[in-house]
């Protein structure tokens, strides 16, 4: 199975991949494949950090926006996991990790299996209200960093509460690397979704370019900004509301 790691910069992305690699590494056949635009920094902390044979941790240098390699063009990452299955194989896990990127940034299906979407605390209490397609409609929503709560001012109840009301009921998992609780809920995930990939009946899920989100003005009552207002729904099922211009937009008074 391929695993996509998704995030904004500096949410810790990589400590995560190397969570994932320390506590699974003795029962899974484990590699790693990172993204970064100009340098191979990601593949080199998980190497020094000691979490895998560095042979089985490979860099991707995309040259570009980090989501052009995940989802526009996944040629070099394909290429890259694909060596690394025909040198280490049969591998039961390739984790490939995107270059830090924005709320948008999701992988094609025909790159990974299954993708989780990470946030963290430090970020801000109020990014997960954001929206976008990772956050709503990835496999799963990590909110990392929970640890760092109490010193950025940010309720992490409240940013878990609301980043399942944002997903409708969809995993989230707030996870600190030092709460061995929350580390065996984030495996405990993995696991899981290992093996209904291996029943044959997983399909990976296109999370998309659009995701539920509301317009400026949007209130149900036609307030400002929002006269006019209807709600209709995309062709990916997504729902918002569509504002309608007046009669007389754009005419001379």
């Amino acid at each position: 199975m391929r695993l996509g790691v998704a995030g904004p910069v500096g949410t810790g992305k990589s400590s995560l991949i190397a969570t994932l690699c320390q506590a699974l590494s003795a029962e899974l056949r484990l590699g790693v494949i990172t993204n970064d635009i100009y340098t191979d920094e990601d593949a080199r902390f998980l190497k020094s950090a000691g979490v895998l044979d560095p042979e089985r941790i490979r860099p991707v240098e995309t040259g570009a926006c980090p989501h052009t390699a995940i989802r526009d063009d996944v040629t070099a990452n394909l290429l890259a996991a694909e060596d690394m299955e025909a040198d280490f194989g049969p591998l039961d896990l390739v984790i490939i990790e995107s270059g830090g990127d924005n709320l948008t940034a999701t992988f094609s299906p025909a790159l990974v299996d299954a993708q989780l979407f990470v946030l963290d605390v430090a970020g801000g209490g109020d990014v997960v209200r954001k929206g976008g397609p990772g956050i709503a409609r990835a496999d799963l929503l990590v909110i990392n960093k929970t640890d760092l709560g109490p010193y950025v001012g940010v309720d992490v109840e409240r940013m878990a509460r609301e980043g399942r009301e944002a997903r409708r009921g969809s995993p989230v998992v707030a996870l600190s690397r030092h709460d061995a609780a929350s580390v065996l809920t984030l495996t405990g995930w993995v696991r899981d979704t290992l093996a209904h990939y291996r029943t044959g009946e997983h399909t990976p899920v296109d999370p998309g370019p659009m995701a539920p989100h509301v317009h400026a003005g949007q209130d149900g009552e036609g307030g400002k900004g929002g006269k006019g207002a209807h709600p209709h729904t995309h062709a990916d099922g997504t729902h918002h509301a569509h504002h309608h211009a007046p009669a007389n937009a754009g005419q001379s008074t």
